[in-house]
């Protein structure tokens, strides 16, 4: 036997105190985007309707989109962009009643909530509801907004009835603990599991009044309910005091609230998302509204941001073609680090098994949204859905 220095009676004393390392990890799926559509617009033949406006955007402007592609992908992105088009177009749908809805009458509000209700309820006995559904109520910024909000929110549940898989609710322009804590507590008088996602659109959501990280603290008051980090372009700028020129995804100001957003959500069991750009692809305007949507999904990717705001049917375009180009590009390469970890195989790069954790994360997301398939990853990288999930969660 070697020989030690240390008592082992003294080590325990020493590190009793300690506990294990936690890393939750979101349950799930992930979408790639969250799209906006006010209340107002909400009918039965939404989804089939975006999709139809998104594939007539392809068919009608194939050229501009391919003019954004790698040149060897184009034909591949372009089949996967318009097969997922038809089969699923939108991931993740939010039905607004916040700033994309506006302030109606009362009388409106309410009957647009109990109507959108009904839509959900009719999507799900027709099978034919989004992965993630859910609204966006009007904030808690003052009294007059948060009774209307909470109005809102009970009727819709109450017509609606028990909330299908995947529901949740968007909780926008969150300043304090105190309005997280009170919006838990509204929760809980429903009866029934909600989660929520805190859209971080304010300065006060980064930094508090007294200098500390807000967001750790707004994640702690919603008692395991906050399931989403959401970022708010516009609203965060302008709150930052940047003129309208200036106010967009690529500013500095959005990356540094969007990497706190990121630490803080990171082993949390959060997912994060991207906000939105309002340059549209409408009219005369759809190649340079595609080249820069493009753009900025891809930089958000690069990012680590793998969802964000979509807010019109064309936008799923470049949203899906951005996606499917980014793991695309990268298939053969992180393929190959992959099987050279799995086999100890060695090469010019040591990956640690953090590394593989990413590198079977993004294998995985590129199924969910469609970009490859499970005999496409089974041949690159010789391993099985549950073979990568098993390298996500660090088992043996």
């Amino acid at each position: 036997m070697p020989r030690t220095s240390l008592d082992a009676v003294a080590v325990q004393a020493a590190t009793a105190r300690l506990s294990d390392v936690e890393r939750t990890l979101p349950e799930g799926r992930q979408p790639v985007h969250t799209c906006y559509v006010p209340a107002s617009a909400v009918t039965g033949d939404l989804i089939a309707d975006w999709g139809a406006q998104a594939l007539a955007a392809l068919d009608g402007h194939a050229d501009a989109l391919t003019a954004l592609l790698p040149e060897a992908l184009a034909p591949v992105i372009h089949d996967r962009v318009r097969a997922k088009l038809a089969a699923e177009p939108v991931e993740d749908l939010r039905i607004d009643f916040e700033d994309g809805y506006g302030a109606p009458d009362d009388a409106v509000e309410d009957a647009d909530a109990e109507r959108a209700a009904g839509v959900v309820a009719e999507w799900a006995r027709d099978g034919v509801l989004p992965p993630y559904v859910g609204i966006r109520m009007k904030s808690f910024d003052t009294r007059a907004l948060r009774e209307r909000g909470i109005r809102t929110l009970d009727i819709f549940l109450t017509a609606l009835g028990d909330p299908p898989p995947g529901f949740v609710l968007t909780f926008p322009k969150v300043t304090s603990v105190d309005q997280v804590e009170v919006f838990g507590e509204i929760l809980d008088l429903f009866g029934v599991p909600l989660r929520f996602e805190i859209q971080v659109e304010t300065t006060q959501s980064i930094v508090d009044p007294e200098g500390r990280l807000a967001i750790p603290r707004f994640v702690e008051a919603g008692r395991g309910r906050v399931s989403g980090l959401h970022f708010g372009t516009y609203d965060y700028t302008a709150g930052c005091g940047l003129g309208a020129a200036h106010q967009h995804l690529a500013h500095g100001a959005c990356d540094f609230a969007r990497n706190v957003m990121q630490v803080a959500a990171a082993n949390a069991g959060i997912r994060v998302s991207d906000g939105s750009t309002n340059v549209l692809p409408v009219g005369d305007a759809v190649a340079e509204g595609w080249r820069t949507h493009y753009g900025l999904v891809r930089r958000s990717l690069s990012h680590g941001f793998y969802q964000g705001w979509d807010l019109h049917p064309a936008q799923l375009v470049t949203r899906y073609a951005a996606v499917h180009a980014f793991y695309l590009e990268g298939v053969e390469a992180d393929a190959r680090r992959l099987k050279a970890y799995v086999d100890r195989a060695g090469g010019t790069v040591l990956d640690e098994p953090a590394t593989a954790q990413a590198l079977s994360s993004s294998f995985l997301r590129a199924l969910d949204c469609g970009a490859l398939d499970e005999a496409e990853v089974l041949r690159v990288t010789g391993l099985g859905v549950d073979g990568l999930k098993a390298l996500v969660s660090r088992e043996p």
